[in-house]
């Protein structure tokens, strides 16, 4: 894999613009969804428009025809699987988004439903958290990513490489220069980078 040079279709660098730190957004924790656990569709706009530039970024370091740089190497990310017909599609996207830009991707069928126990949740999201930088759930139950959320200190995604789901909305505004496909690739790449960064 080649990193991108400076000189390179003029790309002078690949730049992902980074959302707030924890740190940063602490004094949130009143309100109903940290910044770590809030749905996407509920991210304000201006962060939206940062995550377009970051995917339009991303969109271009492609377009020119070399690799694009390393931006997870090291991050690990989870995708936990709720049942067998959820995992290919999904997991297929997740992992050519993560593996291009260096991260690996572990799929997991977790054996937890809405009616676990909360010691059987707090437990798996405990481990979750310190095994992965990032959890993306599909086909689970809502109330299920949710209590999982609320424990496992580390982003939670659901659905978010569903064909429905605001990724796709937002890769349509990256415009005509690549598929659809191509382009929810590069606005989940830009979330992941942003959400682990």
């Amino acid at each position: 894999m080649t990193r991108i040079n400076g000189s390179t279709a003029g790309v002078d660098t690949l730049r992902i613009l980074q959302w707030p730190t924890l740190r940063e957004h602490a004094a949130m924790e009143s309100t109903p969804h940290s910044a770590q656990t809030r749905p996407i569709d509920e991210i304000p706009p201006d962060e939206i428009a940062a995550l377009l530039e970051s995917a339009r970024a991303l969109q271009l370091a492609a377009g020119s025809g070399a690799a694009i740089q390393p931006l997870l190497r090291g991050k690990k990310f989870g995708l936990l699987c709720g049942s067998d017909e959820t995992t290919t599609d999904a997991a297929a996207l997740l992992d050519r988004a993560a593996r291009e830009l260096g991260a690996q991707v572990a799929r997991i069928r977790p054996r937890l439903t809405e009616l676990s126990t909360a010691l059987d949740v707090q437990q798996t999201a405990h481990m979750l958290g310190r095994l992965y930088d990032a959890v993306v759930c599909e086909g689970m139950a809502p109330v299920l990513v949710k209590r999982l959320s609320l424990e496992v200190g580390v982003p939670v995604y659901d659905r978010i490489t569903s064909a429905n789901h605001l990724i796709t909305q937002l890769a349509a505004q990256l415009g005509p220069v690549g598929s659809i496909d191509d382009n929810r690739r590069f606005v989940l790449q830009a979330l992941l980078v942003r959400a682990t960064g």
